[in-house]
């Protein structure tokens, strides 16, 4: 199932289907729950096994859709879809994870303190949000989507700190007023001091100039891929841009189809193409990661430079072992952690598959 099929849906049946699951069955904590924050910070399934190497999944409660950041000081942060993690306590509005080394990852609170009602309503849920400093300041931008929603939206919000909490500033794009289907799953990029925004699910994803704030736009939509993909990532490396997207259904449990794709392009603009030099437009990106026996349908990417210089990808995945959660009515997507290898100016994951255990990121702060 897409997630655009999800949007033309309704009824209660779907409205935790990306959600989380009961805080027994993930630990969910608030900030000041620092019993139960230690007592996930000692779950070994979250900590590597040695100081050189990990374990997949580096985070293995749900965190789906996953963008990082790092601060200033050295520190990585990972932010989520919205959890309502199957209990009558309000929503995780967009949680966020803290890192010094991309391995170990604690949970330090929420990006929103409440649903923004800029729509009208707070019967909304928060989707794929990403972050990127822009203007001297940390803006986060999210899907302000409900089931069965034919008008969906991006919106934005600032913070001093990528901690949070972010102050909502409202919406940037609508599909009715940009005049595209979709426009959920943002990715900010800044090239040379100029913010843009890229979006998109399985109808093409487009690019927007933004105002120098981040919060507006400021130009026409351009685009850079053709249906059947979602969940931009842009990034540059070497004079080069490239787009990472996620291809198949996400929301099936273990029998998900999810797969990452990517194309690169000489221009932020395009055009983007394959391996083979075919345009994205026009054909799929070229498929660094899929699914194996251990894990499934791995997906919605985020990438992040280390210190050394390695290239690293956090994404979600199902185990197949445990796929499901909250009494087998959400979709358990775990935090997962890959190199990316570099082939002639091409970036894979060295198995094209999720590892078990690797060797670790050389991240100093």
């Amino acid at each position: 199932m897409f997630r655009r099929t999800l949007l033309r849906r309704g009824g209660t049946a779907l409205a935790g289907l990306c959600a989380g699951m009961r805080d027994a069955d993930i630990g969910g904590v608030d900030a000041g729950d620092t019993e139960a924050v230690d007592a996930i910070d000692a779950d070994p399934r979250v900590s590597g096994d040695a100081q050189s190497t990990y374990r997949n999944p580096v985070y293995d409660r749900v965190f789906a859709d996953p963008a990082i950041v790092r601060d200033d000081d050295g520190t990585f942060y990972a932010y989520a879809t919205y959890n309502d993690w199957g209990s009558a306590r309000p929503r995780r509005l967009i949680p966020i994870l803290r890192s010094d080394d991309l391995v170990h990852w604690e949970y330090v609170g929420e990006a929103l303190r409440r649903i923004p009602e800029w729509r009208g309503s707070r019967n909304f849920g928060l989707w794929a949000p990403d972050v990127r400093r822009i203007g001297g300041r940390y803006v986060l931008y999210y899907s302000l989507v409900r089931f069965g929603d034919d008008n969906p939206a991006i919106g934005a919000a600032v913070a001093e700190t990528p901690a949070g909490p972010f102050e909502d500033r409202g919406k940037v794009l609508q599909s009715d007023g940009i005049g595209l289907p979709n426009t959920i799953d943002p990715c900010p990029h800044v090239a040379d001091g100029t913010p843009y925004l890229f979006f998109g699910s399985h109808r093409g994803i487009y690019g927007v100039h933004l105002t120098p704030n981040g919060l507006s736009v400021a130009g026409d939509p351009f685009q850079i891929a053709g249906d059947g993909v979602e969940a931009p990532y842009v990034v540059r490396r070497n004079g080069r841009y490239y787009l990472f997207g996620s291809r198949g259904t996400c929301c099936e449990g273990a029998k998900s189809t999810y797969h990452v794709v990517v194309g690169r392009a000489e221009s932020l603009r395009g055009p983007y193409r394959n391996r083979d030099g075919e345009r994205l437009l026009d054909a799929p990106g070229t498929t660094i990661l899929r699914g194996d026996d251990a894990f499934a349908a791995p997906g919605h990417n985020s990438v992040v430079a280390a210190d050394n210089g390695d290239w690293w990808t956090l994404y979600h995945a199902y185990e197949r072992s445990n796929p499901w959660a909250w009494s087998g009515e959400v979709p358990r997507r775990v935090l997962m952690l890959d190199r990316l290898a570099w082939e002639n100016g091409w970036p894979t994951v060295p198995t094209q598959t999720p590892s078990r255990v690797a060797s670790a990121p050389t991240v100093g702060r």
